[in-house]
């Protein structure tokens, strides 16, 4: 990987987590524990003026190898 992307993706983590600092100790607490195969995650999001729209997925053997995989990805 490129190293000025690195430092790019990099930095842009650091904004997110200077700008969210709740919703980043909430994913801390949520993936603190091993996430296992049935657990369901779900999501909203609601633009100013539009009306909320949420959707949900259970989590699959599948999605833990992927997030497994991206773990070993070094920033």
């Amino acid at each position: 990987m490129n190293p000025l992307t690195i430092m790019k993706i990099k930095q842009s983590i650091t904004a997110f987590t200077a700008n969210h600092p709740k919703f980043v100790m909430f994913l801390k607490d949520v993936f603190s524990d091993e996430m296992e195969p049935g657990t369901i995650i779900e999501i909203s999001v609601q633009r100013p003026g539009k009306e909320k729209v949420t959707t949900n997925m259970k989590v699959q053997q599948s999605d833990l190898d992927l997030l497994e995989n991206l773990k070993g990805i070094k920033l």
